[in-house]
């Protein structure tokens, strides 16, 4: 594949705030290369990152902090314009919250791929001022579709379509490619319950992951269960309020905050528990949810964008509904685990579901879009 890929994204996997979005950006890039493209990662440095490095034959350029990498990304594709054979043949550009509007600096021939994790309209309120809030939105939505109106968007599920349609009013061609899964190997048999359950939550410890909820259920459940665990793995800038909120409750001993953990130790943590928790009010997808089931877990989750897709309810995990108490979903999950038949009927359909989603397949069908799209633009008109 000689193409001349540009993936542009927020952070890289190794930035200390990567979540979801960074593994996607990342599968995607490394498979690209894999077959011969020559792919440049192009996203932000965290303090003590290298500028230049190549990874699995990807050329990583880190520019910026949070919010100067944007300017400075365009800047920097504006200078490869003007460099003999230096522009791109395709660009993947990933929005998180708001794109890199690449098409602005780009040649108007080359084809943009602009992934929508999920839409932050409303988030930007948890995260900035009024007036910051509302330049947000602006940016994701009609400057957006303005920009990219002579591209494509490409979404992780069928909530980002719609909410791409409906709350962005974005009429483009627009494309599925999902998040895969890393399907870990089974980890020993079904295990009859053991009576103190281990509960755990990966997830970033950020304002919209709620993670007042998780402390409402530890609370509640410690009660009736009393030798309950909650592990929370991740790290983020909530981490204190957590660690207020675990000694504010009593909840030390209970509630267990591990922080950044490496992936062997995540994957032994989450497949020894009994549920994996979601509280997140939206998400693209719901990447921890899908490698969480391929380990056997099932997880009760909010019913929202993105999780409401990652979570078959009743099937490989339960929904709380915006009229139920998240904790009693989770009381109510943990009295059905508490049969083993059950149990088993659970583990079988999250590791058959998880086994649905691969990165391989997911990459093959986005090189595919940009093929395409490429082809159509060197074509005539």
């Amino acid at each position: 594949m000689n193409l001349r890929l540009a993936v542009v994204n927020w952070r890289d996997p190794w930035h200390p705030a990567a979540g979801g979005a960074e593994r996607y950006a990342w599968e995607i890039a490394r498979r690209f290369a894999g077959e011969g493209a020559r792919v440049q990662y192009v996203t932000c440095r965290a303090r003590g990152q290298k500028r230049r490095e190549r990874v699995e034959d990807v050329d990583f350029v880190r520019l910026g902090g949070r919010f100067t990498v944007y300017p400075l990304v365009l800047l920097w594709m504006l200078a490869r314009r003007f460099r003999r054979g230096g522009s791109f043949d395709a660009v993947i550009d990933c929005q998180n919250g708001i794109p890199f509007f690449t098409p602005w600096v780009l040649p108007r021939r080359v084809p943009v791929l602009c992934v929508v994790h999920h839409v932050h309209d409303a988030q930007f309120d948890l995260y900035f001022p009024t007036w910051l809030a509302r330049i947000g939105r602006i940016l994701e939505g009609p400057v957006s579709l303005w920009t990219y109106r002579r591209h494509a968007f490409v979404v992780v599920s069928p909530s980002t379509l719609c909410a791409v349609r409906e709350r962005l009013s974005w009429t483009g061609p627009t494309y599925v490619v999902p998040n895969g899964a890393l399907v870990a190997e089974p980890i020993g048999v079904v295990s009859e319950p053991a009576g103190d359950p281990d509960l755990v939550c990966v997830t970033r410890l950020v304002p919209h992951k709620r993670l007042d909820l998780l402390l409402d259920v530890a609370q509640r459940l410690a009660q009736s269960r009393p030798g309950l665990k909650l592990h929370v793995i991740g790290e983020g800038p909530e981490a204190p309020a957590l660690k207020t909120g675990i000694a504010e409750s009593g909840l030390d001993g209970v509630v267990i905050a591990h922080g950044y953990v490496d992936e062997k130790t995540k994957a032994a943590l989450v497949a020894r528990a009994d549920l994996h928790l979601s509280t997140s009010q939206g998400e693209g997808w719901g990447l921890s949810v899908i490698e969480a089931a391929a380990l056997g877990v099932p997880t009760v989750a909010c019913d929202v964008d993105g999780l409401r897709d990652a979570v078959r309810d009743e099937i490989t995990g339960w929904l709380a509904h915006p009229d139920d108490h998240y904790a009693d979903v989770v009381e109510r999950a943990l009295k059905e685990l508490d049969d083993p038949g059950r149990r088993g009927e659970v583990a079988a359909a999250c590791r058959a579901w998880a086994g649905e989603f691969d990165w391989a397949r997911s990459a093959a069908r986005m090189r595919d879009l940009v093929a395409a799209a490429v082809r159509d633009r060197r074509g005539p008109g």
